[in-house]
């Protein structure tokens, strides 16, 4: 049997850190070398991520060691680059990094170190073969598998996206927003037309659809849940909804993770698991595209272990085997 895969975590206290920590204890090829906060060195990481006691005897640490095989990031945006500029990381160690700061390709390089955007559904051979991986954001992540077989048709042109998320997607620091007393019965929308994911998504779709005739509108909503992401894209198509679902099928026929389902989509086919679920729904012209994900999973932790087992040679599904949380 192989070796297992050494991991060191900076960042670990938040909730994409504990969501990893929950997916590496479990995995079967993985060993935890360190989980770097500074602010919980020392505390048992059961302390913190209260729903792992039992599970693990880690703690937190200030340090960093060398002696691991791949870093994961789990740090704010515009922390990333701030580390590893005030840290050297061997070379021999591989990045992934859940922030948005390598995300962009004019932005995807770092001293000798060079990000590749990691969407498994769109660049899964570049991924097998790169040493630092840029995870994608959640919203860019549900938007994109949505739209990545239409564009892959040339089939995109305007595009109208509303998008509603669950509080943990603001992250475990509390601001006005995502105090419980707010987010109950209450929703609002934010960042109108103008998201910070809207720049991956459309580099991505213009590695498909060579032209930059592609306008998304992208209205995007706080929802008053804890986990997922729904969302609608409505747009003008020519083909019957029978030729979209066999495009669709077609396009992600050999990825583990996307599932396309004829019937209503709901969010608690996703929570808890890695994998997003797509509709069609067709009205005169007029396509609309749901797609669902859990954003702490497939929308971030989820998806950087996939993308980690892709840059080990591991079975892409290895240790993301979950069941939604359906009651």
């Amino acid at each position: 049997m192989a070796s297992k895969i050494k991991v060191g975590i900076v960042g670990g206290a938040g909730y994409t850190g504990g969501e990893l920590l929950r997916l590496l204890i479990n995995h079967p090829q993985v060993d935890i070398a360190f989980i770097n906060s500074s602010s919980n060195a020392g505390n048992p990481v059961s302390k913190v991520h209260a729903d792992l006691i039992g599970e693990t005897d880690l703690t937190f640490s200030a340090d960093l060691s060398d002696n691991i095989d791949v870093l994961f990031l789990c740090v704010g945006h515009g922390d990333a680059k701030k580390f590893l500029s005030e840290n050297t990381i061997a070379d021999h160690i591989k990045i992934i990094d859940l922030s948005q700061d390598f995300r962009l390709s004019n932005k995807s390089i770092i001293g000798n170190r060079s990000f590749v955007y990691g969407l498994p559904e769109l660049n899964r051979e570049a991924i097998r073969t790169a040493k630092n991986i840029a995870n994608p954001g959640c919203f860019a992540t549900a938007i994109q598998l949505g739209l990545l077989p239409l564009a892959n048709a040339g089939l995109l042109n305007e595009v109208y996206t509303t998008g509603i998320t669950g509080s943990t997607g603001a992250g475990q620091a509390l601001s006005a927003t995502s105090h419980f007393s707010w987010r109950a019965n209450n929703i609002q929308a934010y960042k109108t037309l103008e998201h910070q994911h809207l720049g991956e998504i459309g580099q991505s779709l213009l590695q498909l659809q060579k032209n930059d005739d592609i306008d998304i509108s992208f209205v995007p909503w706080r929802g008053d849940f804890t986990r997922g992401i729904f969302i609608s894209s409505t747009l003008k198509c020519d083909l019957s909804i029978e030729e979209l679902n066999i495009l669709f099928e077609g396009f992600y026929a050999t990825h583990p993770f996307v599932a396309i389902s004829k019937a209503p989509v709901f969010l608690k086919q996703v929570v808890n698991t890695n994998k997003c679920v797509i509709q069609l729904e067709k009205v005169g012209t007029k396509l609309v595209v749901h797609s669902a994900i859990d954003n702490l999973l497939k929308g971030a932790s989820g998806h950087a272990v996939q993308n980690m087992n892709l840059l080990f040679g591991l079975e892409e599904t290895a240790g993301l085997k979950l069941k939604a949380a359906w009651f």
